[in-house]
């Protein structure tokens, strides 16, 4: 058991709190017992996994799943366990896996997209997963994130998502102007919300194929984004309301988008 915080390994995971320590080890850290059983659900390989005596008492059956999936697999004290968490009360378990294998997040250029959203310049972790949570449950076919966003594998993306992270097909794009434009080529329609729109969400046709646009409540989505747009479309708000946040602003539109999508599935020919 490792019980010293000195430890090198201990050293090596508590570094992965920081954003820049996790681009230049490439590895993600994955906390609590949900998060690492939907990382081996949907196969992920993993690294390293850390887990308490405790924690490995009450989930006999996926420690087991741990030791023939990572690479490392180690029992630590509860204090160890507490500082390589970025948590308040960690559950007892904590894996690290390469950021740049067994995710859907790297999405081939030329998947088809009935239904997608982008999202520029967004800021808080909790929104981008509680966004990629609502995408994966609507079905959507890919999600774009622009490069000036929050990490797509910030610890806390990872668990707003609920686990959705790793089955929803996503990229980071360093120029989503450029690629909303080949999506465009290839018949996408790009629907932007804008709180100044004259529709609203429900009165545009979504049974074209389309990508929903979003930005932060702050700022909004950039000039270059409303001009590539097709139509914008707004969220009617209350009187004294000045937005809603981006991760219910994107579970309304896409499924209004899916509800339209569904209906035409279902006509007779």
């Amino acid at each position: 058991m490792i019980t010293s915080l000195q430890n090198p390994l201990v050293k090596q995971l508590r570094k992965l709190q920081r954003a820049k320590e996790r681009r230049n080890q490439r590895l993600m850290l994955l906390e609590g017992t949900h998060l690492v059983e939907e990382a081996c659900a949907a196969g992920m390989p993993l690294v390293t996994a850390c887990h308490t005596t405790a924690w490995q008492q009450t989930y006999p059956q996926l420690w087991s799943v741990l030791m023939q999936r990572a690479i490392r697999v180690e029992l630590v004290s509860e204090e160890v366990l507490q500082a390589i968490a970025t948590t308040v009360h960690p559950d007892g378990v904590v894996a690290t896996a390469e950021r740049t294998l067994g995710s859907a997040q790297f999405m081939s250029p030329t998947r088809a997209v009935q239904l997608g959203v982008a999202l520029e310049t967004i800021q808080d972790p909790g929104n981008l997963g509680a966004v990629i949570r609502t995408a994966a449950a609507v079905g959507v076919d890919g999600l774009w994130l622009s490069v000036n966003s929050v990490d797509l594998d910030h610890p806390k993306v990872l668990r707003a998502s609920a686990g959705q992270w790793f089955r929803l097909p996503m990229t980071v794009s360093g120029d989503l102007s450029r690629d909303l434009q080949m999506l465009k080529l290839q018949g996408v329609q790009l629907v932007a919300t804008v709180p100044t729109a004259t529709l609203t969400y429900w009165q545009v046709d979504f049974t074209r194929p389309t990508v929903v646009l979003l930005g932060n409540e702050g700022g909004g989505l950039s000039s270059a984004l409303l001009t590539l747009s097709d139509v914008a479309v707004k969220i009617p708000l209350a009187a004294g309301i000045e937005s809603l946040n981006v991760a219910i602003a994107a579970a309304l539109v896409l499924y209004e988008a899916r509800r339209q999508q569904s209906f035409t599935e279902v006509l007779p020919r």
